[in-house]
C-alpha cells in the first residue's frame, strides 16, 4: 500500500471528536496561539497549526512551528479534562503518527512521524496531570510557578505561621533527639506536626480546583487579558504555596527517616 493511501486510511479512521470540533472552538483555539499557519514540507502547502496532514498532498506534516500541547490534541487551553477522552485522542494520534506507516515513506515524512510521535507521549504525560497541567497553563501563559527546589527558597505570607510552629518544633525534636531520648518520645510528635500541614495541603488541593473552574468559564466567555491574569497569578501563588508545603512534609519524612 503506497504511503498516501496509508495516511488516507488512518485519516479516515479518526475519531469522532474531530467531528464534535464545531467551527467557532476551532477559531478560538486558533486565536489563542501566536502562530497559526505551517507550511508542508512536501507540497510546500499552508496548513493550519493545529493540524498534524496536509489538507493538500495528505501526508503528514513536519513538526516545526507547531501551537503547544493543548492545541496539538485539539483542545482549547482549559485546566478541566476529561481523563477518557483525552486517552482516546492519544490513542487515535498515536496510531496515526505510529512509524510503521511510514517506513517506507520519505525521510521528511519519517523523520515527522517520530517528532510527532514524541511530541505526542510529552504532551499526553503532562495533560494527564491535573497539577503538571496547571504549570504548563502557566508556562504557556508566561507565569512560570518554578519547581520545587525554587518554592522552597522564600516562606509564603500565607504559610509564615504553621512554618515558624513546625520549625520549633522540630528544632525541639532534634534536641531531643541529640540527647539520646527514644523515638517513641519524638516520633509522635512528629506525626502530630504533620498533621496541619497535610491540612494546608488538601485545602490548597481545593482551592486549586475552584482556580481551574474560574478559569475555564473564563475561556468559555472569552474573557480579557486582565480579567484571565488575576486568576493566573492566583493559580500561580497557590503553586509556589502548594510546592513549599510540599518541601515542609518531605523535611517531616526525612526527620522521621533519621
Amino acid at each position: 500500500m503506497r504511503v498516501r493511501e496509508l495516511v488516507w486510511r488512518v485519516s479516515a479512521d479518526a475519531p469522532a471528536y474531530r467531528t464534535r470540533t464545531t467551527a467557532v472552538e476551532l477559531a478560538v483555539m486558533s486565536a489563542e496561539n501566536t502562530s497559526t499557519l505551517q507550511v508542508c514540507r512536501s507540497c510546500g502547502g499552508g496548513a493550519p497549526i493545529d493540524v498534524h496532514f496536509c489538507p493538500k498532498c495528505t501526508k503528514i506534516l513536519a513538526l516545526g512551528r507547531h501551537g503547544d500541547y493543548f492545541s496539538y490534541f485539539g483542545l482549547r487551553r482549559k485546566l478541566t479534562i476529561d481523563g477518557a477522552e483525552l486517552e482516546q485522542r492519544f490513542r487515535t494520534l498515536s496510531r496515526q503518527f505510529h512509524p510503521d506507516y511510514f517506513y517506507n515513506a520519505s525521510p521528511v515524512e519519517r523523520r515527522a512521524s517520530l517528532e510527532r510521535s514524541s511530541y505526542l507521549n510529552d504532551a499526553y504525560r503532562t495533560l494527564r496531570h491535573p497539577i503538571a497541567r496547571v504549570e504548563y497553563l502557566l508556562q504557556l501563559e508566561g507565569m512560570p510557578a518554578g519547581g520545587n527546589a525554587d518554592g522552597g527558597k522564600h516562606v509564603p505570607a500565607s504559610l509564615l505561621e504553621e512554618v515558624f510552629a513546625l520549625n520549633e518544633e522540630l528544632d525541639e525534636i532534634r534536641e531531643l533527639r541529640a540527647g539520646g531520648t527514644s523515638p517513641d518520645a519524638w516520633r509522635p510528635r512528629l506525626e502530630r506536626a504533620r498533621v496541619p500541614i497535610e491540612a494546608r495541603r488538601a485545602a490548597h488541593e481545593t482551592e486549586l480546583q475552584d482556580l481551574a473552574a474560574r478559569w475555564d468559564a473564563l475561556i468559555d466567555r472569552r474573557a480579557d487579558v486582565g480579567e484571565r491574569r488575576t486568576v493566573l497569578e492566583a493559580l500561580r501563588e497557590r503553586m509556589l504555596e502548594r510546592n513549599y508545603i510540599n518541601n515542609l512534609l518531605a523535611g517531616i519524612e526525612r526527620e522521621l527517616a533519621a
